[in-house]
């Protein structure tokens, strides 16, 4: 195998679902006439992806076997000055890797979707979109420069607004978009910021030319101030992972985003939008390592999601809710990775994550099938019997979840928290806290909500709205109708998903976090921030970390949290509402999101609204409208006026006025010459 991967190859895995999502986009809608059906339409973006998946694999093998690399300039846009705006790839582990987990999802969440959107009347439309999500997420990780990141970045966001709001004759689901979209610019904001700095300091945006420039870079301030330039483009390039990698205080629109058909949860929200931040940080690695003060910001911002998302996990009765707030702990987790220099850690998490999550909502959009639509978790029970396929895989993907030994999450979870551990950043110390403490939260929540979905006594019956209640898809459905599994273009994924849940932690870790893999792709100063060279040193394989977790914090924790959740919930179900009237001041804050939510709409968004009427009314009307354009007007039709009353046509009237005027000007001049 040549050491240089092909650039067709490389080409054909983002076009291949381009193709897919135009075909079934503009032939398969109202848009260019319904030329092809529905079978037509998935088998083409189904197709598409499927490529995708083969040629990525085919890729990682090269890769990791053979050490093959790819880091070319395939189209150069133009070119100002000596600046250069490119099209190109860098496909190293980290890439092959990343295309692999985006295609391999994508792929899962195509043929659920057959099976979920079945009575949808936009079926073909969200074929088109999922597949277009994917060619973005493509471009983005395969990018060799930060302009086409840039582009990848925003092309997510975009396709992320048109499926949260997929559902467009729904008001939640607009609000819902619209609110995702607004806090990304927000962050995106402080990305483009941080992309311009870069670009003014070092007149390059490839990757490989920016990094050669990382020891000139890191000994400029920034103008003006003693700040290091280094440390305002992480922190500018952090905020940016803050808003799509939906950190806390940019969390806000991940819960909402819910509003979305089920197979974009899963999709966006678990292995490749949300990520995209992690990635980027990773990527940027040389730079990251260079400032401290930045690596503190990063470890105390994903220390608090990694933390207060999962309280909030506890109270939520929506089942896709509670896969949402466990996705911002867990992307806590991995920013707390970040921050702590374990790059390849948050990397590893990031993909064990991508599986067990993308099988988590996908279990959760099957009990919902099940349950003709049904999302409140409190109005279910006993589920098991009558979705086996589902139970088992929800079972599995919430062991990993929580972390339990043998599982992929385990591997990446405790490696989180002992690189924490090691850490020597003051920061870590909060940090440890709040990641060994979430261990407890998330195994609570997570098994919470599978004693009350697929144990205890059937509670279909009870539901408020049981008779009278439209689904997302419009149809009225009863909620005290039986459970039924469901078929096997949703299954099918769901076991699929289930093995890596289980087997890709315990097969991948020692290349990943000890071996060679992110040989030259991943750097860290061991001497700065050792946390990775002491893990090394502790590890002595997967079956031996495992046995060892069995005695660890973490694992007993997890224990508790389980146990809990089983006694309060399945024992004595009485105790939750006795412990929500004791504390309910406390359950008012986490039921109120923490009042973020509030301040958001009524504070910040009301102050930029009262802002821009204020600058509207004094600033446009008044200053611009008022005195700069009418008043200039209105002052020289007023001198015109004074000087038309002199216009008089009269000969002797202009003879005087000459006279006076020889008068004035012989005056000025025997005065000036006195």
């Amino acid at each position: 195998m040549s050491q240089t991967l092909s650039a067709s190859t490389l080409l054909a895995v983002p076009l291949a679902p381009l193709a897919g999502a135009l075909l079934a986009g503009i032939f398969g809608t109202a848009f260019g006439g319904n030329w092809i059906g529905r079978r037509v339409s998935h088998t083409l973006t189904i197709a598409g992806v499927l490529v995708a998946f083969i040629l990525s694999a085919m890729t990682l093998q090269s890769v990791a076997m053979d050490g093959a690399r790819f880091n070319e300039t395939l189209y150069t846009w133009m070119v100002v000055g000596g600046f250069k705006m490119e099209v190109g790839f860098m496909v190293d582990s980290l890439t092959a890797m990343m295309m692999c987990v985006v295609t391999f999802v994508s792929l899962m969440v195509h043929i659920y979707t057959i099976g979920y959107m079945e009575e949808d009347e936009g079926y073909n439309r969200f074929f088109s979109y999922i597949s277009l999500f994917t060619f973005s997420m493509l471009m983005l990780v395969m990018s060799n420069n930060l302009l086409q990141l840039f582009f990848g970045w925003e092309a997510v966001g975009l396709v992320s607004y048109l499926l949260i709001g997929f559902w467009f004759n729904k008001p939640s689901a607009i609000f819902a978009n619209m609110k995702a979209f607004l806090v990304n610019r927000i962050g995106d904001f402080g990305f483009i910021l941080g992309i311009g700095l870069i670009a003014a300091y070092t007149g390059t945006l490839n990757y490989t030319e920016l990094f050669g420039q990382t020891g000139a870079l890191g000994a400029l301030t920034f103008p003006g101030t003693d700040w290091m330039l280094i440390t305002v483009i992480c922190i500018c390039l952090f905020i940016g992972a803050m808003g799509k990698s939906a950190q806390f205080p940019l969390h806000v629109w991940l819960p909402d985003s819910m509003e979305g058909p089920t197979p974009i949860s899963a999709l966006i929200h678990a292995a490749t939008m949300v990520t995209a931040g992690i990635f980027m940080v990773a990527r940027m690695s040389p730079l990251f390592e260079l400032s401290d003060t930045a690596l503190n910001f990063i470890l105390v911002i994903g220390a608090i999601t990694a933390l207060f998302m999962g309280f909030l996990g506890i109270i939520q009765n929506d089942i896709k809710r509670v896969v949402a707030y466990s996705t911002l702990s867990q992307l806590g987790y991995m920013t707390v990775a970040l921050g702590a220099s374990a790059y390849s850690v948050a990397v590893f998490h990031l993909m064990t994550h991508a599986f067990f999550k993308a099988l988590l909502f996908l279990g959760a959009g099957s009990v919902i099938m099940g349950m003709h639509h049904n999302q409140d978790i409190r109005w279910m029970g006993a589920v098991r019997k009558y979705m086996p396929i589902t139970w088992i895989t929800s079972l599995l993907g919430s062991l990993a979840l929580i972390g339990t030994p043998l599982f992929s999450g385990f591997y990446s979870k405790d490696s989180i928290i002992e690189a924490v551990h090691f850490s020597n950043l003051p920061a870590a110390g909060f940090a440890h806290f709040a990641v060994l403490a979430g261990v407890f939260v998330t195994a609570f929540y997570s098994f919470r909500m599978y004693f009350l979905v697929f144990h205890g006594k059937e509670r279909y019956d009870q539901n408020p709205d049981a008779h009278h209640h439209d689904d997302d898809h419009g149809h009225g459905d009863h909620y005290d109708a039986k459970p039924h599994e469901s078929p096997w273009v949703v299954t099918v994924p769901l076991v699929l998903l289930a093995i890596p849940s289980v087997v890709i932690g315990f097969m991948t870790i020692q290349p990943m976090l000890f071996g060679d893999f992110f040989k030259g792709v991943i750097f860290v100063d061991p001497v700065k921030h050792p946390a990775m060279a002491k893990l090394a040193e502790i590890f002595h394989g997967p079956m031996a970390m495992a046995t060892h977790g069995l005695m660890t914090a973490p694992f007993w924790l997890a224990l508790a949290g389980v146990a809990l959740s089983y006694y309060m919930y399945m024992v004595n179900p009485a105790l939750p509402a006795a412990i929500k009237r004791t504390f309910m001041p406390v359950f008012t804050l986490l039921e109120n999101k923490y009042y973020l939510d509030w301040i958001n709409e009524n504070i910040l968004a009301r102050g930029a609204r009262a802002l821009g009427v204020g600058l509207w009314k004094g600033g446009d009307q008044a200053v611009i409208d008022g005195t700069l354009v009418n008043g200039s007007w209105k002052l020289v039709g007023w001198i015109a006026g004074l000087v038309r009353r002199m216009q008089t046509g009269y000969v002797y009237h202009y003879a005087l006025v000459m006279l006076l005027g020889i008068f004035v000007l012989m005056t000025w001049f025997v005065w000036l010459n006195k």
